[in-house]
Parts: C-alpha cells; structure tokens; sequence
C-alpha cells in the first residue's frame, strides 16, 4: 500500500474516532441529564435506620386463591414478592373481617376485646377498646409518618375510635365492613372520606385503582425525613362481586361468577405493582418491609364463589379454610430469604413483630402476641406453641384451640364444612366433598398428619381432649363479652343525621 493511501485512510479512520467520541460525550450528557430529572423525583432515604413498612391487608382472600398456591390464578405481582421473600405457610387469622383487624391491632385475642361474634356492626357503639394503645399510635410515638387507605371496621361512633383517633396522620378510606367498589356507599349512604372529609367525587372509580392511587400520592408527597408505616386494607376481594371487564376477561373459559371473583384478584394484584413501583420511584423501596395477608377465608357460598382448597370450610367457620391466612413478608434487606417458614403464628403475633422490625419496644405484659421477627427471618423454631382460634359462648357458641400438632373444636364450628377444589381445575383435583356437621359436637385434628381435617380422633385420644379442653377453660377466664346486635342505635347512627354520610359524633 502506498503511502498516500496510507495517509488518507489513518486520516479517515482519526475522523471516525473523534465522531464517535463527540457522541459519547453527548449520550453521557444526556444521560447526565437523564439522571438529574430522574433524582428530583427521589427522596434521600437512610437519614433515618428504621425501615419503612408497608402491611397489605386483602379482604376474603382464600389460601388457593393466590398464583403461589393455585397455577391458574393470575398474580405475577404477589408471587414474584412471596417466592422473593418469606411465605408464611401458618398464619392463623380470625374466621372473619372485624376479629381479626381487631387482634391485629392489639396484639390481643379478638375474643378478649369483644370481637369474637359478629364484630362490629353499622350501628354499634363502640370500638377497640380506648383504654389500649394499637400500634400504629406506637409507631407514631416512636417517629413514623403513619398512613391508612382502605377498610377500617374498627368502630366509628365517635372520633376516638377513627383511623385518625388512633394514630393514623393521613386515613383515605371507609368506615364499615363493605361498600360498592364503584359507588363507595354502604346501603345508599356514601362511605369515603380522606381524614374526616367526606369525599363525593370518586363515583365510578374502582376500588382498587382508587385505594392504589391515593397510596401513590402519598407516596409521592411523603418527605422521607422519618420512616413511613403504611397500612393498605383493600376492599377487594370482599363481595359485591364487581370489577372492570378486562380483569374478567384474563379467565375466559370460566362461568362468570367465578371469573368476576378472580379477576377481582388480578386487579388486586395490579394495584400492589403500583404502589411497589411508586417505592421504587421514590427511592423507598430498598428500605421497606412489606407484609401481605388475608383477614380470613374466603366464603364458600354459591354467591361469592370463593375457594380455600385444600382445607376444609370458609370465612365464618373454624375449619383451617376459614382461619388458615395467606401471608408473606418481602424485603430487599432480609438477609435469608426465598423460603416458605413453617412455624406457628398467629395473627395478635403481627403488633409486637411489627414493633420489633421497627427497633421499638412494647411494654404490654398482658398482650397475647409474640416477636415472630427473628425466628421468620432465621427460619427457627417458631417461639408459639399455641394459639386460641376463638372462644363464644354467646350466639355461636364454639371455641377450638391449637396446641403443638392438635386441633381442639369444642362446640359450634358452623358450617359449611366442605373440601371443594378450584372450579378451574376442571375436575383434576378430584369432585367437591360437602359435609354439613353437628353444631353441637366435638373435633379433635392432628394437623401434621392430616392438616385438611378429615380424621375427627376424639373418640381415640381421651385424655389429650381432656388435656386441652382444661387449657380452653383457662383461656376463657379473660373472655369479655361479645357486643350484643341489641345495642345498636340505628336512630341515632343514621346517615341521614349526617348529611347522607357514614359519620362519626353519635355516641
């Protein structure tokens, strides 16, 4: 090669780098630039050592009703968080909504704060008892920002027993145990407010979008001096079955009633993603435990189309279906992690354990709940060896125990006490089993050996019944007694009173 050619292509080929330089200068601004809209959006997190916490309540929700447990249920959300952190394998709930948002709170047994029966109904009043500090008022006491959306049905009769009496700053949500997931009324009164104002604007806005929306803008707006406690207690999936067409249409090959309740799900999942992704645009996420769980079984009546395969019975029974909770916590700082924990737990257990991830103290001698936080995070032995599933003696009358492996029933279990799998499954899980027991009766379960609770061993192990049945009678020393349905004052309660709102200031 000539040297001229030579001359002309190194010249060519110095043109070419110094074009490609130039170019990299420019992306690199860019990115620079990128970089620096992206950071406005951001708060400076770790100011702070304690973790933000988001707990996510869902309503209804049955054990196989998660992807997790159930390959034909869409949740890529819930099981890419519950496969990423610790799946809660036994976490025992209440069988129904109030009891067990009231044992969550206190740390106490529902049936030692009156919450046993029927909880809290529209007209009660009366609420959890104000002589007890919950602990999002602890949280609040030990620095955190504390934000509610969604369902309370805690008691509402007068302020003190509001979110925002009880520690919350921030509550955007409702008051009683359901409302229409469009309209946002209870009957034909409106239920949603933000702190005491009654919002009117949202008819039309689905629950899950707006509950998941107003998180977001909390979110947003929170300015990450001190740790941020978020409770999020989702309407969904409790009835009325109602959801936006394109959740339904996920599930094409199933009969509508069905569809409606899983797509219900999917869209419960959806809005978890947003207010996932919301942390992580914040800059909070990295620093968050987030708890997720059910307040109790699904219902297994032909009208709400739930399913808590492979246990028996639902919501407002004392079969494992009914009181069995899904749960999971996730976090990017655990340390062990991608595992299901076995050990026992309870869900009163939740108020001291929160307290523990918050490096705060609780002080409450008489507290049925347990730190459960080292033994998840290490997978140990769980420091619960019992727990009470429920003790009334009033309009149900019923109580069952849990001691090591066994199961105590005494009483009333209410039915239905039914094995019935997923409907999507198309018959491969074998046909559903319906079984309606004796409301007077005695059940004795070895749950390690048979957790679905088919084989009643009473009859074979005397003394262990005895055993725990003189357990139970301890434990209903501290019964206090349910609230009665006569105490309602409806006159006085009436939205009408209160401008067509579900409101406060009438007891």
């Amino acid at each position: 090669m000539s040297l001229k050619r030579r001359l002309i292509l190194t010249g060519l080929l110095v043109v070419l780098l110094m074009l490609v330089f130039k170019k990299e200068q420019v992306e690199i601004v860019k990115s620079s630039e990128r970089d620096e809209v992206d950071d406005s959006t951001r708060i400076v997190e770790h100011v702070h050592t304690k973790p933000n916490i988001l707990l996510v309540v869902a309503d209804d929700l049955g054990w196989s009703e998660v992807g997790y447990n159930n390959p034909y249920v869409i949740t890529p959300t819930l099981d890419s968080l519950a496969r990423d952190g610790i799946i809660l394998n036994q976490l025992y709930v209440s069988s129904s909504c109030s009891p067990t948002r009231a044992a969550l709170m206190t740390g106490y047994y529902a049936y030692r704060l009156g919450f046993q029966g029927h909880g809290i109904l529209r007209y009660i009043p009366s609420g959890l008892p104000l002589n007890l500090t919950i602990f999002p008022e602890k949280l609040k006491q030990s620095g955190y920002s504390t934000f509610m959306l969604g369902k309370w049905h805690l008691g509402y009769c007068k302020y003190e027993y509001t979110p925002n009496g009880r520690g919350f700053d921030h509550f955007y949500g409702y008051y009683l145990a359901s409302e229409d997931h469009y309209t946002h009324t209870g009957g034909k009164y409106l239920d949603l407010r933000e702190d005491l104002t009654p919002d009117w604007n949202q008819n039309g806005t689905y629950s899950t979008d707006l509950f998941g929306g107003k998180a977001v803008q909390y979110i947003q707006s929170h300015k990450g001096d001190k740790p941020m406690f978020m409770y999020l207690a989702f309407s969904n999936v409790h009835s009325p079955l109602q959801v936006p067409r394109k959740y339904m249409d996920i599930y094409p090959m199933m009969e509508k009633g069905r569809r409606m309740k899983l797509g219900m799900i999917s869209a419960l999942d959806d809005a978890v993603d947003t207010v996932v992704t919301a942390m992580k645009e914040r800059g909070l996420w990295d620093n968050t435990i987030l708890i997720f769980m059910s307040d109790n079984g699904a219902p297994l009546n032909d009208r709400f189309y739930g399913n808590n395969w492979p246990y028996r019975g639902g919501k407002g029974t004392l079969w494992e279906g009914g009181t069995r909770g899904v749960s999971f916590v996730h976090g990017n700082k655990l340390k062990n992690r991608g595992y299901v924990y076995n050990g026992l737990m309870h869900v009163v257990d939740w108020y001291p354990t929160i307290m523990s991830i918050a490096n705060g103290e609780v002080k409450d001698g008489e507290m049925d709940g347990v730190d459960m936080w080292e033994s998840i995070t290490q997978n140990t032995s769980s420091p619960r060896s019992e727990f009470i599933y429920n003790i009334n003696v009033q309009e149900y009358p019923g109580a069952a125990l849990r001691m090591g492996d066994y199961k105590l029933i005494v009483g009333k279990v209410n039915n239905p006490a039914h094995w019935v799998p997923p409907p999507e499954a198309n018959g491969t899980l074998g046909e559903p089993e319906y079984s309606q027991v004796h409301y007077d009766g005695l059940y004795l379960y070895n749950l390690d050996k048979d957790p679905t609770e088919r084989n009643n061993i009473a009859k074979e192990r005397p003394l262990k019944v005895k055993e725990m049945k003189e357990r139970l009678d301890e434990y209903n020393k501290k019964l206090v007694p349910a609230f009665d349905p006569e105490d309602s004052t409806p006159d006085v309660a009436d939205p009408k009173n209160f401008g067509g709102v579900w409101s406060s200031g009438w007891c």
